[in-house]
């Protein structure tokens, strides 16, 4: 059972994420579910990602690189990959 300062994180994170996707990439909030692909639902293109990548990093104090996203097919794959991250640094 994940711990309150696990879930409290792990909330944070799906929040924040999701405020930046629909205010800086105009993403409807109600496609960004947890089992949604996430490629398939920002289309974003190679400067969207570098623009993710400075929010992630500017948020959580984590960086992603291109690997890391080819590994992330869901919005719940990209928490977790954030989450592992954090839990690394």
């Amino acid at each position: 059972m994940a711990d309150m300062s696990t879930v409290a994180q792990r909330q944070e994170i799906e929040a924040t994420t999701k405020a930046f996707l629909v205010d800086e990439f105009e993403v409807d909030g109600d496609l960004i579910l947890p089992t949604a692909n996430m490629k398939d639902t920002l289309a974003l293109d190679s400067l969207d990602y570098v623009d993710l990548v400075v929010v992630i990093q500017d948020h959580f104090g984590v960086k992603l690189t291109a690997e890391d996203f080819q590994r992330i097919d869901t919005f719940q794959d990209f928490y977790e990959h954030i989450e592992q991250r954090i839990a690394r640094a």
